[in-house]
């Protein structure tokens, strides 16, 4: 995950910001007049990112596609590394805890969203789960959903005194449950700057985080690096888009590890 800082709106503005830099950013079109306020102090995937440095100065509709498209395919090619199955090398558990990953993706952004979690115990992979399917949603919003599904998950070992820990690539996520609703709430559910995006759910997430934070361990999993974990929470998402599926289910195919992992990525 990359934050937004001035320093790095200067390694991608010209002397415009472009209509295709603003959705990276996750700022609608309307909002230009405000764009750098909205924009400085969030956090976008480190492809968005570079795709944002990419475009600096590329003004033509056709230009600006032909290097997205490029972006994607050499995406594509990156995100062909051998699966590690780190599950047996995780420190903080015990054979016999949970290990919950979760993932939340949209394609485009705006647009079709969904959730996934890959649920280990004993490092062998258990569950699976997929749903909350938006026609309009957006990879925030997705990754929060995941999130908080997988607390509720985690909730039911906890009370049965098992250890769990969930494994989130979306620093986004993290911090909205673990540092900055804390502010928040205290503020009154308010920011400077403007409404808190994504507020119902992210409510949710904070009553439930202070349930559970003495023994729930929440942590950040690089995504797309060949962990066996993300990559199958991620397929779920793609599942979950592909399938229309708004409700919250368990994958009830066989649980083939190299089928499902050969299932389109998001």
């Amino acid at each position: 995950m990359q934050t937004i800082t001035e320093s790095f709106l200067e390694l991608g503005i010209d002397s415009e910001i472009s209509d295709k830099q603003l959705l990276l950013l996750d700022i609608d079109l309307e909002e230009r007049a405000s764009w750098r306020s909205l924009a400085l102090h969030k956090q976008i995937s480190d492809a968005r990112a570079e795709l944002f440095v990419l475009l600096k100065g590329i003004t033509t509709k056709s230009n600006q596609e032909k290097i997205i498209r490029n972006y994607k395919a050499l995406q594509k090619f990156r995100k062909e590394p051998k699966v590690s199955r780190d599950i047996a090398h995780e420190d903080t558990l015990q054979g016999s805890d949970v290990l919950i990953y979760c993932d939340g993706g949209c394609s485009p952004n705006p647009g079709a969203s969904g959730s996934g979690v890959a649920l280990y115990r004993g490092h062998q992979l258990q569950e699976l789960w997929y749903g909350l399917h938006e026609a309009n949603g957006t990879n925030n919003t997705a990754e929060l959903n995941a999130l908080y599904e997988s607390m509720l998950l985690a909730q039911e070992y906890l009370n049965r005194g098992v250890g769990v820990e969930i494994k989130c690539d979306s620093m986004y996520a993290i911090n909205c449950v673990k540092t900055w609703a804390i502010n928040w709430q205290k503020s009154g559910w308010k920011k400077k700057g403007g409404a808190i995006k994504n507020l119902e759910v992210i409510k949710k997430m904070f009553a439930l985080y202070n349930q559970l934070k003495e023994r729930l361990v929440i942590s950040h999993v690089k995504a797309h690096a060949g962990t066996e974990g993300n990559e199958l929470a991620d397929r779920m998402t793609v599942y979950a888009r592909e399938q229309q599926e708004r409700e919250w289910v368990k994958y009830e195919g066989p649980i083939d590890v190299t089928k499902i992992l050969s299932m389109r990525a998001g």
